[in-house]
């Protein structure tokens, strides 16, 4: 048994009476699902009713925390720096963000072990000293396991991964965090969140054809942009919803994300009992049965969803259209029958470079059945991939499932190749022959993100988002012009074929191949050490930051205004950089280097106020932090889209950035901002950006009586000798400011307080 029976059948026992208790605190009032899975997680829950204060920010206990072996490594050197004996709640590391895919799965995995093996038995020898499961690598993606394995209806997780809502599909409130919010659990404390709107979406219909779950939420991704659902949780219902696979609401859940969602939840239905029973935990199924009203919002709620969500969307999915959405951006939704049109009209290349097939989002059983049925007709009628093609399956249990009924054979027997049970492409993990040409060219993916670069290295990929069984398809026919609904691919003996609709099976019939599990600490653990050598490039002990220095900020230069669309992976860009995810002094030398300056239009090139010279951000930021002058950072909208790595909050701080101002922020980088000591702050004007100059000195004002709701001001000193000042906005609460002013969260941690 891998996963906690007793803290899931204590869960279960209390949901009754935590209900109850909020029924009588809201006199009665009806509840949509995800209200009633946050207000039984309230660490007070009377208290969080009784107080106005805060802003909305409330107090949460989750039944457990995730880190993947990427952002694990800070995480569990900030938690050494707490000073704690082990981990408070549930946790587990899972290593799939650092095997790199190029050749094969068995021959990349053996590379990975060599390669990163320092990285490895740090978290190794951490998780065992701390209490924490550990995934070795090859066992498979985070996201997929924690479903396999730890997920469970009406749970809360928290996990250092902005996919962490995957879990949603099986009905647990699931929320990407930075590390440090894992910390702050592991060392016993409760967890801060704003308190989040609710988008209801109702599903109506049945999927048919060539439509799919992920469809639904490239659909939605196309409708709510990458920024509307910042600040919300989206919660699917309707008959429609009861009719999708427990892993086909995982993908569902899964790409939420790119919509900028807290996160994303169905109730609790057959489906996920059926998940529960195949993966080895009937238990937990029954007593979910048993709790079936508490998991799912209150009748009144669906029979009026306009009264009591905050947004509200119908969808039917009888009509639905298989979708592709791209290319650099998840949120260009276009329906297949389009896309020809669309790729014409905009000068895309057209031809197929590579499909690719997987991942997290993508990589269940049904998933890879559906994909199969595709190349077996295929196969039959003398076609192959006329594009590069891999496949990536989350787990070792998919992966031995798939061995088993001979799927990964039927793919190699088309031209395609298995790769190993971990992120590679999808995190820019792939060594790609020739990506560093910088070649227009086109791929197409059914991964979660496509931004620029993403993938291959090259901002020149056209990287395109749809379901397996698109992807497939389309790799097939090798132009992304191709509509599998309509079209025809000629043979290998000049016949016009059409492939038919894909077919697959939720669950394998004889139940899952067992797979391995994880690493648990055994024996002495208060002695154990924790293994980092010296001098290594990759593990670097952490370094409190200083405390604020109880003044107002003042002769502060601009560090970089960022134009468009900065993205964390424009802030710290992962590849090549992940191997110093432990390493804060090395990783900071990737810091927004993909981001764009507003002043001269290019990338890693600004204004030095020291040398008086056009140099890199991260050399610049030295050169001003080593002068003892704090700096600051300027962007745009939706600041930090992506994920949830921290490093693009600690590289700052480190390299001696104290504020900054944007229009508006993700919400994952802005509270990892806070979390680091960093001034998140908002322009009252959005208009306001337009006066920064590159050559400015900046003073924040008012610090000494900063509040919750108070605005800050800013007089930018022009290098012509003028000065103005505008009005910033924050979200800082009274604990987010005590953040500030010791230095950084875990300063406090530290302390005790």
């Amino acid at each position: 048994m891998i996963h906690n029976s007793e803290t899931i059948k204590s869960f279960y026992k209390n949901l009754p009476g935590k209900l109850k208790l909020i029924k009588q605190i809201t006199k009665g009032r009806p509840l949509n699902l995800s209200q009633k899975l946050l207000f039984a997680h309230l660490a007070d829950a009377t208290g969080s009713f009784k107080s106005q204060e805060n802003h909305g920010y409330r107090y949460f206990n989750p039944d457990r925390v995730a880190m993947q072996d990427a952002t694990a490594q800070m995480a569990m050197l900030q938690f050494m720096v707490a000073g704690k004996v082990s981990s408070s709640v549930d946790a587990s590391v899972h290593c799939d963000h650092l095997i790199k895919a190029h050749l094969g799965a068995e021959t990349d995995l053996k590379s990975a072990m060599e390669s990163n093996g320092e990285v490895y038995d740090f978290l190794r020898s951490a998780c065992h000293k701390y209490g924490i499961d550990f995934w070795e690598p090859g066992s498979g993606i985070i996201h997929q396991i924690i479903l396999e394995n730890y997920a469970f209806p009406g749970g809360m997780i928290i996990g250092a991964d902005s996919h962490t809502p995957n879990a949603g599909g099986l009905g647990m409130i699931a929320i990407g965090v930075g590390g440090a919010d894992v910390v702050d659990v592991m060392a016993g404390m409760s967890w801060e969140l704003k308190f989040p709107g609710i988008i209801g979406i109702k599903l109506t219909g049945k999927l048919g054809g060539w439509a799919s779950a992920k469809d639904i939420i490239l659909k939605i991704n196309g409708l709510l942009t990458v920024s509307g659902g910042t600040g919300f949780i989206i919660e699917y219902f309707g008959e429609g919803a009861e009719s999708i696979s427990c892993t086909g609401k995982a993908t569902i859940c899964n790409m939420g994300a790119e919509t900028g969602a807290t996160s994303s939840v169905f109730g609790f239905d057959p489906t996920m009992s059926e998940f529960l029973t195949a993966t080895g935990r009937k238990e937990i199924a029954s007593l979910a049965e048993l709790n079936r009203m508490h998991l799912t919002a209150d009748p009144e709620v669906h029979a009026d969803p306009q009264r009591y969500y905050d947004k509200f969307f119908e969808i039917n999915l009888s009509e639905l259209e298989p979708h592709i959405n791209g290319p650099f951006t998840p949120d260009r939704a276009i329906p297949v029958s389009a896309m020809k049109h669309e790729a014409e009209l905009n000068g895309w290349p057209l031809k197929v470079e590579a499909g690719l097939i997987g991942s997290c989002t993508n990589s269940s059983y049904e998933d890879i059945t559906r994909a199969a049925s595709v190349v077996r007709k295929a196969l039959s009628e003398k076609i192959t991939f006329r594009s590069e093609f891999t496949i990536t399956p989350g787990s070792e249990r998919i992966r031995l499932q798939a061995e088993k009924d001979g799927l990964t054979d039927l793919f190699k027997a088309a031209g395609g190749k298995i790769l190993a049970n971990a992120c590679g492409p999808c995190i820019g993990q792939w060594t790609r022959e020739g990506s560093g040409k910088k070649e227009p060219n086109t791929i197409i993916q059914s991964f979660n993100r496509n931004f620029s670069g993403r993938a291959d290295g090259n901002p020149n990929t056209h990287a395109f988002v749809a379901s397996p069984e698109i992807v497939t398809a389309i790799s097939l026919a090798g132009d992304i012009r191709y509509n599998p609904l309509t079209d025809f691919i000629e043979n290998a003996e000049g016949k016009q074929v059409k492939i038919p609709e894909p077919k697959g099976s939720t669950l394998p019939e004889g139940g899952f191949t067992i797979s391995p599990g994880p690493v648990r600490s055994t024996g002495e653990r208060t002695s154990a050490e924790i293994i980092i050598s010296s001098d290594s490039e990759r593990l670097q002990a952490l370094v409190p930051f200083r405390e604020w220095e109880g003044t107002d900020l003042t002769d502060m230069p601009l560090l970089i205004k960022a134009k468009g669309k900065c993205t964390t992976d424009h802030i710290s860009m992962a590849g090549p950089w992940l191997r110093y995810r432990g390493h804060l002094e090395n990783i900071s030398r990737n810091y927004m280097i993909g981001a764009v300056n507003c002043f001269n239009g290019q990338m890693n090139n600004v204004f030095n106020q020291i040398t008086a010279r056009y140099e890199s951000v991260p050399l610049t930021a030295v050169n001003y932090r080593d002068a003892g002058m704090g700096s600051v950072v300027v962007g745009e909208d939706n600041f930090g889209e992506g994920s949830s790595r921290e490093h693009a909050a600690m590289e700052p701080r480190f390299l001696g950035v104290r504020a900054v101002i944007v229009k508006s922020f993700a919400r994952i980088h802005e509270t990892n901002l806070k979390k680091q000591g960093i001034l998140a702050l908002t322009f009252a004007n959005r208009n306001d950006y337009e006066k920064i100059r590159e050559k400015d000195r900046f003073d924040i004002v008012g610090l000494m009586t900063l509040a919750p709701g108070k605005q800050l001001t800013i007089r930018l000193i022009h290098d012509d000798g003028t000065s103005e000042e505008f009005r910033t906005d924050h979200s800082f609460n009274d604990t987010q400011i005590s953040w500030f002013k010791a230095g950084s969260a875990l300063n406090l941690i530290r302390k005790g307080t």
